[in-house]
């Protein structure tokens, strides 16, 4: 990739980080006023639509991107990022977008911890040194024992937790399968979960909620485009810090339009966890460079 390119990449990341705050807050607010899984199907319905046309304009159409080696292990994967938005839209309502935010974004160091066992990669001690500090930002953040600690504080942990084996399983599977075969059972496998689901919870949404439902729709399927435009354009390990960004786009959203507050624990300690993970990232480029 030519220099222009990657900046060109990291503009598109930094758009990509934006909009996807911006569907954050969305879902905060439509969360608090209807059922999560009814918010998350109908949102899963359009980005299952834009997959399937996108997929179907591509060389080879449908049939190349369902034939994948992994049929399994790509449903699962779906299935877990479709649980994982459900749970972290919970933690949104529960938390705020500030916190739950500083908290998920320790998702990388969680990768890069498992990244031994799950795919044999190497993980030299530079790395489990700074997954140990990223962690004790993470304890700074939740306080636990400070007699504060909310037991809420777990649930974006877990969310984390379930991105982290998401992402784990999709560079797994990406040995065999390409990236739109990938993206095809993203998309689909989430819809026909969520569908199973929310259609239970089925409420009616009032006229002016539809049109944030509808910007909801929009800013998922922008995002994820613009996803693809980035690493069309730029190489990733490039782009990937830039991702961070999300972080303070979302906290700065919480506290400007749902009057949230920014506690001195939760920056300190979500800086340390950003500088923890932009050191991993660092590592893994300079080991395969």
């Amino acid at each position: 990739m030519s220099g222009s390119n990657n900046r060109l990449g990291i503009l598109l990341m930094i758009a990509t980080t934006f909009v996807f705050a911006m569907q954050d807050g969305i879902s905060r607010h439509l969360a608090s006023e209807y059922n999560v899984y009814l918010v998350v199907m109908i949102r899963y319905w359009f980005f299952a639509a834009f997959v399937i046309a996108l997929s179907a304009r591509r060389t080879g159409g449908l049939r190349k991107a369902i034939n994948t080696k992994h049929p399994v292990l790509q449903c699962i994967r779906g299935a877990l990022l479709a649980l994982e938005i459900v749970v972290t839209v919970v933690a949104f309502t529960i938390l705020g977008l500030t916190e739950t935010h500083a908290i998920f974004i320790c998702y990388p160091l969680i990768i890069a911890a498992l990244s031994g066992p799950v795919l044999g990669e190497a993980v030299g001690w530079r790395r489990w040194s700074a997954i140990g500090i990223g962690m004790i930002g993470v304890l700074i953040i939740l306080q636990p024992g400070y007699g504060v600690f909310s037991p809420a504080a777990i649930i974006p942990l877990v969310g984390a937790l379930m991105f982290a084996v998401y992402g784990l399983l999709t560079r797994y599977v990406a040995r065999a399968d390409g990236s739109a075969v990938s993206f095809f059972y993203t998309g689909t496998v989430g819809m026909v979960v969520m569908t199973a689901i929310g259609i239970w919870y089925w409420e009616p949404i009032s006229g002016q909620n539809w049109i944030w439902m509808i910007t909801l729709c929009f800013t998922g399927v922008l995002g994820h485009w613009l996803l693809i435009k980035t690493y069309e354009f730029a190489e990733a390990s490039a782009v990937q810090p830039f991702a961070y960004l999300q972080l303070p786009f979302a906290a700065s959203l919480g506290i400007l339009a749902f009057g949230e507050t920014l506690r001195v624990n939760v920056a300190i300690g979500a800086l340390i966890v950003v500088g923890a993970g932009l050191f991993t990232l660092w590592r893994e480029r300079a080991t395969k460079g």
